[in-house]
């Protein structure tokens, strides 16, 4: 049997077709990666509660309602993040069907779940975008199937072009990426703003790609929140990274823009639509299929920044060098 987004949810309805929750755990940038998948069921569904959680407020503040009426959905990229882990199992044990995500086979947050689906990261730029891909997918087929999803054709159509497009466009951004390394390359701070289902990717790019990966401090702001308080510190040449979305939040990235080039910030844009979003996804679904693509692009950006500090992706002061934290 093919497992997939569809037969998997496919088969939770037959088992119960009272499903009244779905609930994204996960830790770091798995966590992340679910945001579409959360993002889509919140905005898409009329009945479905949906809600995301760190992995460990989930298991140390589980919601009372978790039973068989919820799907949980979990992720970790190695399959070994205890936190995850416990969470899977947790969810298990009070009875929610349970989908997990991991790039490794047989591991630990596998082998707790009820349903997986294994992940590519390596192969391309497409790739390390799959797990986000694959929670976007589960949540569309669980509005599906429960309650039907007037786009979902328009939905499969960008996922049929979504990995060609994000390939293509990160092999052709080399030379912007390389002018954003010389740029940045000596901040110490970088704020990065997004909204809609991107405001994750600007927490996953400044918690992981730049602090975690950089050791840049740096920032997340709603690009809606930003004239809510963090506006006072634009200030010229203050360094900033602007994910901008093509679909319905749009007008906030592009507010936030228009202030922040009004102060001459030194700012770098990654803008959607420059990349051909619209190529794919119609204006129906096109909200939800930005994260992947900016996603893929930033990628380039940071591989270019990492080469240009002379600090690989890879080098760390703690992750996987410390125990008992």
């Amino acid at each position: 049997m093919n497992i997939t987004p569809k037969s998997i949810i496919g088969d939770i309805k037959k088992k119960n077709g009272n499903i009244n929750r779905v609930i994204f755990t996960g830790c770091g940038a798995s966590m992340a990666d679910l945001y579409p998948g959360y993002y889509f069921i919140s905005h898409e569904s009329k009945h479905l509660l949906s809600s995301i959680m760190q992995a460990n407020e989930f298991n140390y503040d589980t919601p009372k309602d978790v039973n068989e009426n919820t799907i949980v959905i979990t992720a970790s990229l190695g399959g070994s993040t205890p936190e995850s882990v416990e969470a899977t199992k947790h969810a298990r044990e009070l009875g929610a069907h349970v989908v997990t995500l991991s790039h490794v086979p047989n591991s630990a947050i596998i082998n707790e779940a009820e349903y997986s689906l294994v992940h590519g990261f390596e192969e391309d730029y497409a790739h390390k975008t799959e797990k986000m891909t694959l929670a976007l997918q589960l949540a569309i087929e669980i509005v599906n199937q429960f309650e039907g999803y007037d786009y979902y054709a328009d939905a499969q159509k960008a996922f049929e072009g979504l990995f060609n497009l994000i390939n293509q466009e990160a092999n052709m951004v080399a030379p912007a990426a390389e002018e954003f390394a010389t740029k940045y390359k000596d901040e110490n701070t970088i704020y990065v703003l997004g909204s809609g289902a991107s405001a994750d990717v600007a927490y996953s790019t400044a918690s992981f790609l730049f602090m975690e990966m950089q050791w840049i401090s740096s920032p997340t702001i709603h690009s809606g929140e930003f004239f809510h308080g963090p506006f006072e510190l634009a200030l010229k040449d203050t360094p900033y990274l602007l994910f901008m979305s093509d679909g319905n939040t749009r007008h906030l990235d592009a507010r936030a823009m228009a202030f922040l080039q009004r102060f001459d910030t030194k700012l770098t844009v990654i803008d959607a639509k420059d990349h051909g979003l619209a190529s794919i996804a119609s204006s129906n679904v096109i909200d939800y299929f930005n994260p992947m693509l900016i996603t893929g692009v930033m990628r380039v950006y940071a591989e270019k920044l990492a080469e240009a500090r002379q600090h690989p992706l890879t080098q760390r002061r703690y992750m996987w060098k410390l125990e008992n934290y």
